[in-house]
């Protein structure tokens, strides 16, 4: 067997999350304890006890579904003998999840991937104003298909052109685009009449990984330049590149460029079953990834490992 570790993105966010692993394993409370104190907040109890609002602020779910990644890490190291070098092939993580990922690989520190999150939640929030970004999921094309949407979307009244990125390539016919509102109501409308299955607006308070977060970006180049990475212990399959990375210097640029960015997880996980890996496992909250993996990987499997029953379930 050949494993990756996958770690979730914003979305998988949920009041309780994690509570029940922090009430059983002590690895996980000081995983916990750390970061509130990195960060000078008790995001736990946020965590544990909502409310749900502030939970979804960006600035705080971004951290937040880290610890929760890294604490459920820890108890598979400390309980289930886990190595992640001698056990694992990638670590890989869908946008902010990728923060989680070098956090596991030991590329960055605990203290320092929270501080980090915080910074990027904060600055992604800062960089189009309330109300003139969005986001669409397009369901049932390809992102062959969904760049063209794109493209045409971009191409406003009287010549105007607008920002329309595709944002994701999550897989199985599903791509989710991101810029001007406009162009990206455009792109819905467009996507209906190309083939979509649907094509909704999502609910988030900016238009992520599209060329509206120049200025989020530079704030990232500025952030990462002050802190220390090291070699990752185990390849890191990058966000925008869909291609393994060790060292620092190559990590800080996938990071920074990750913010405009597209993820491109379909070939993210597409490039770690063609090396072998069978077996992906999701660390944290939430199963949206392990059900995108099963779409994508025809025969590998994909489990959810967050609980303390799924810890406890977990084989080496």
């Amino acid at each position: 067997m050949s494993r990756a570790f996958i770690f979730p993105g914003q979305g998988s966010q949920a009041v309780g999350m994690a509570s029940g692993l922090a009430q059983d394993h002590a690895a996980a409370r000081a995983v916990f304890a750390e970061v509130d104190e990195a960060l000078g907040q008790n995001l736990s109890r946020l965590m544990f006890e909502g409310p749900a609002e502030e939970l979804t602020l960006t600035a705080n779910a971004q951290p937040a579904l880290m610890a929760a990644s890294l604490a459920v890490l820890r108890v598979l190291e400390a309980e289930r003998g886990l190595d992640l070098a001698r056990d694992v092939a990638y670590v890989a993580g869908h946008s902010l999840g990728e923060y989680s990922a070098l956090a596991a690989a030991g590329s960055l520190s605990l203290r320092d991937a929270a501080r980090l999150l915080r910074l990027r939640g904060e600055a992604m929030q800062r960089a189009v104003p309330v109300g003139s970004g969005a986001m669409a999921a397009l369901l049932g094309l390809d992102v062959a298909a969904a760049t063209e949407v794109a493209a045409e979307a971009r191409r406003g009244e009287a010549g105007t052109s607008d920002v329309c990125d595709v944002a994701n390539d999550n897989g199985a016919g599903q791509v989710v685009v991101s810029g001007h509102r406009a162009a990206v109501e455009r792109a819905v409308a467009l996507a209906q009449g190309r083939g979509a299955k649907r094509a909704v607006m999502l609910n988030v308070s900016a238009p992520f990984h599209c060329v509206l977060m120049a200025p989020a970006a530079e704030a990232m180049r500025e952030a990462l330049a002050t802190v220390s990475l090291r070699p990752a212990a185990v390849p890191v399959m990058a966000n925008v590149l869909a291609a393994p990375l060790r060292e620092p210097a190559a990590i800080r640029d996938a990071l920074v460029a990750q913010v405009t960015g597209t993820v491109r997880w379909r070939e993210c996980v597409a490039a770690m079953a063609a090396a072998g890996v069978d077996a992906f496992y999701e660390i944290g909250t939430g199963k949206v990834l392990s059900g995108l993996v099963k779409r994508i990987a025809a025969g590998a499997s994909a489990t959810p490992v967050g609980t303390s029953g799924d810890v406890a379930a977990f084989t080496i």
